[in-house]
């Protein structure tokens, strides 16, 4: 049967080649829960960049992260989302796997460049504690950009943009990485200058991402959300925990993957 899973697809890169190589070698599709691809403002920008209208992209930033106010920390999770605070059942990260997987797909899907380079801190990936609940990265991607990355559960009101700056121009994302689909685009370039903003709709980014998957099946093409795609984000988390645990920067090597 064919395969939609929830990101990460996996905790390690090894895991997640051995999923891209048996859906390839019995022919059934792979595709991993990244929604925001879905996103019609994500999408536009994606257009816009592809077709020059920011010219070379420089700089590329993104951050996710919630909170509340008055509490310096997340209260540690019980019952059956317990495994959350394992840090050998949930791979060695938390905030990067709950929602800073979705900020460097975001990235990878926008720019259509993937990271290459990844410089973390958090205030996580020690023997006190192991597990994050705020990450910095800095970035190197495919195509010369530089980008930042940060994600958190320790951030009331924040501002959970997008913004991409090319040679010719700007795009943010305003508030549009929530997963309902919500926020708004704003264009500044040479040749575009414009401001969309979208209805706020809890269920249609999971909506058209189910229907991306059924079409794929359909016409027997890559889903827009990949399981290479999803891989690749695995080696982003992969890079993150060593830097942050290291304090190095780390380089991605080449995936044996197409």
């Amino acid at each position: 049967k064919h395969v939609l899973v929830e990101k990460p697809m996996s905790l390690t890169v090894d895991e997640g080649l051995d999923m891209v190589n048996a859906c390839k070698s019995h022919g059934v599709k792979l595709g991993v829960g990244f929604q925001l691809r879905y996103h019609p403002g994500h999408m536009e920008a994606r257009r816009l960049i592809r077709e020059g209208a920011l010219g070379a992209i420089v700089l590329a930033q993104a951050q996710l992260g919630a909170g509340t106010r008055g509490e310096l920390s997340r209260a540690p999770r019980t019952g059956l989302s317990e495994w959350w605070e394992h840090p050998d059942m949930i791979g060695g990260a938390s905030s990067m796997i709950g929602t800073g997987v979705h900020a460097i797909d975001s990235l990878h899907f926008i720019l259509g460049q993937t990271v290459t380079e990844v410089s973390a801190v958090t205030d996580g990936q020690t023997a006190e504690k192991p597990l994050e609940s705020l990450v910095t990265m800095c970035l190197r991607f495919s195509g010369g950009a530089i980008g930042m990355m940060c994600c958190s559960s320790r951030l009331p009101d924040s501002k959970n943009d997008v913004t991409i700056y090319g040679s010719d121009g700007r795009i943010v994302l305003k508030d549009a990485s929530r997963p309902a689909l919500a926020g708004d685009l704003e264009v500044t370039s040479e040749t575009v200058n414009t401001t969309v903003s979208y209805e706020p709709d809890p269920l249609a980014l999971f909506t058209w991402q189910t229907e991306a998957f059924n079409k794929a099946i359909q016409m027997d093409e890559d889903p827009p959300a990949s399981g290479v795609d999803g891989l690749k984000v695995v080696q982003v988390t992969v890079a993150m925990i060593e830097s942050a645990s290291t304090g190095r920067t780390v380089k991605l090597e080449s995936l044996p993957v197409s």
